[in-house]
């Protein structure tokens, strides 16, 4: 495996550190073919971000206090990030101009953002800083960010405001972030205020649209977001578990995958 990144170099680091507690500056050279010199450089980056810990020869994964606690937005953005990038080019297959489109907060929702350059004209609503931060450089669509509560793990707005806010706009495609997904338990997530608005979203929209990489399938979080049947699409990449397509297509799902 060879990445041709620093951003790639140090989502391949990320991911070893998922794996293991903690590795060596000569496993991930040997594992990655980048350099010693370049991977120690790398690691005081992650390190200066609060991504992980140094330690001699090496590093290890920054503790948390429980398994169900979401990854910073910093550290997911690079997760998977090719596949990714590829989920948020299919996704907007399903937009045409003059659609009204909701984004949902998160990392391959971004991607979807980041491909709308070939629209003249879409109304947008989403409930993501960084989203809306995004879409302003385009200059030619009607954007609407939800006020409330600033959630800075995930830049997103929740509580009151964001609900009441939400309940204005109806018949959107919604294009929903995913924390974690099974056929038994649908769409969850670890935090309540994000659920709350997440179901709502999921129930005022036309379409519902879920992008997220393989690496959330049969997991399971906290709090419920909507079961499999109020999905319209599923877009995810190749390594979906073998057996899901086709009980999505059960459901009533349609799969694309990247």
């Amino acid at each position: 495996m060879n990445a041709s990144s620093a951003k790639e170099r140090r989502a391949l680091i990320l991911q070893l550190l998922e794996q293991k507690e903690e590795v060596q500056v000569t496993e991930i050279s040997r594992q990655t073919g980048i350099s010693e010199v370049t991977i120690r450089k790398d690691l005081t980056i992650l390190q200066n971000r609060h991504l992980l810990l140094r330690t001699r020869g090496g590093a290890m994964r920054k503790p948390v206090e429980n398994n169900n606690e979401e990854t910073a937005l910093d550290r997911k953005r690079l997760f998977n990030i090719k596949d990714k990038q590829r989920i948020g080019e299919e996704a907007v297959k399903l937009i045409k101009d003059g659609d009204f489109i909701m984004l949902d907060s998160g990392t391959t929702t971004l991607e979807v953002a980041r491909n709308l350059g070939q629209f003249n004209h879409l109304r947008i609503l989403t409930n993501a800083m960084n989203i809306a931060t995004e879409l302003m450089q385009y200059k030619r669509f009607d954007v609407v960010l939800l006020g409330g509560n600033v959630r800075i793990n995930s830049h997103s707005m929740v509580g009151p405001l964001a609900l009441s806010v939400l309940r204005n706009f109806r018949g959107y495609k919604l294009f929903l972030g995913v924390d974690s997904f099974s056929m038994e338990n649908g769409v969850s997530t670890p935090d309540l205020e994000e659920a709350l608005l997440n179901q709502v979203m999921v129930q005022q929209a036309g379409k519902v649209i879920a992008v997220f990489d393989s690496s959330k399938f049969n997991k399971r979080s906290y709090v419920h977001v909507a079961d499999v049947r109020e999905l319209d699409y599923v877009i995810t990449d190749r390594a979906i578990p073998v057996g899901l397509p086709s009980k999505l297509k059960a459901a009533g799902v349609e799969v694309r995958m990247v």
